[in-house]
């Protein structure tokens, strides 16, 4: 497939005069990166695993929701954590006004996102999304940008698509990477996808490529699930490799800590730490549960694993490299093309 024209990023300043490139955009509206400060780039509030056929706003309790998770994002204050970006997508619990009150309730920068989530057999992707074009669903996504979610007026920050952990991309998933190109051509948010191993993320990289999107607009989200090499292949090339599910160990599930060292000091000792973006993947309000069922704390990087990693010679500098300097280039609004 040829690349798009280059008229077509024009798009952005045609239909948003309200918005400028370099903005982060949150869901009480844009604010500038400096102002991103600790930043968590992968979490979740509430999760709803019915399917897209199945699920709605009527499936929970809005209040509830907010009133389970407010201790959490309290206790995320006390660590500083200025910006928090939910990675639930659309079809899958994504809810823009339980976010906003949960940013109003704590002065938190919450970011939400657009865009459909492959993975589990495309359970999470509508029925009318699998027959229609990459262009007609970038036309969705883009008018969400464009006019926020839901008739909410609260307009995502960044693209959330997933695909299989697989070598090859299915026609349903190819198609999913193709529209958050031209997505992304339009609106200059950054594409975070749910990849897992090297596979998926070179083969997404190189779609993207063909639609004339840079590796520095993606985002290899769960790479925990990838290699040192394909890491250093990937982030070569300039993506973000997204290292998102630091548990030190509960209740359902050995820790992780002793890997994240290992993994962040070989990746400190190859210079590609400035590629590099952490958080827990935690939280979830699952939707059916008695009172949401277990919620795991946002805190394990700052009471376990910044601990470890100082231990192993990490400076502050590195530190607010990982948390601070890179989700603010990472999701800054910008159209990088190939």
């Amino acid at each position: 497939m040829k690349k798009h024209p280059r008229w077509f990023s024009g798009i952005l300043a045609l239909l948003l005069p309200g918005l400028a490139m370099g903005q982060i955009i949150t869901v009480n509206g844009p604010v500038e990166p400096g102002q991103m400060g600790l930043t968590l780039i992968h979490e979740h509030v509430l999760v709803d695993w019915i399917g897209a056929d199945s699920t709605g706003y009527h499936r929970w309790n809005q209040n509830e929701v907010v009133a389970r998770a407010l201790p959490y994002f309290m206790e995320l204050k006390k660590w500083g954590v200025a910006t928090f970006l939910d990675c639930t997508p659309a079809f899958l619990g994504r809810d823009p006004g339980v976010l906003k009150a949960l940013s109003d309730s704590t002065g938190i920068n919450i970011l939400t996102n657009t865009g459909y989530y492959g993975s589990g057999n495309n359970k999470f992707v509508p029925q009318s999304a699998l027959n229609a074009t990459p262009e007609e669903l970038a036309a969705v996504w883009t008018g969400e940008f464009r006019e926020g979610i839901d008739g909410s007026g609260i307009r995502p920050g960044f693209l959330k698509i997933s695909v299989e952990n697989r070598d090859s991309l299915s026609p349903v998933h190819e198609k999913l990477v193709r529209a958050a190109a031209l997505t992304h051509l339009a609106t200059g948010m950054a594409i975070v996808s749910h990849t897992g191993g090297d596979g998926p993320a070179l083969a997404q990289l190189r779609v993207l490529s063909e639609m004339g999107v840079s590796p520095e607009a993606f985002v290899w989200t769960h790479a925990q699930g990838g290699t040192l090499n394909g890491y250093i292949e990937a982030a070569g090339r300039g993506a973000w490799i997204s290292l998102d599910h630091i548990n030190a160990g509960r209740p359902d599930g050995d820790g992780n800590s002793d890997w994240y060292v290992e993994t962040l000091s070989a990746l400190k000792a190859r210079g590609i730490l400035d590629h590099i973006l952490l958080s827990h993947d935690a939280g979830w309000y699952n939707v059916g549960q008695e009172n949401g069922g277990y919620f795991r704390a946002y805190t394990d990087l700052f009471v376990d694993l910044i601990p470890r990693l100082r231990a192993q010679g990490f400076t502050q500098a590195d530190i607010d490299l990982l948390l601070r300097e890179n989700p603010a280039k990472a999701y800054a609004l910008r159209i990088r093309r190939n």
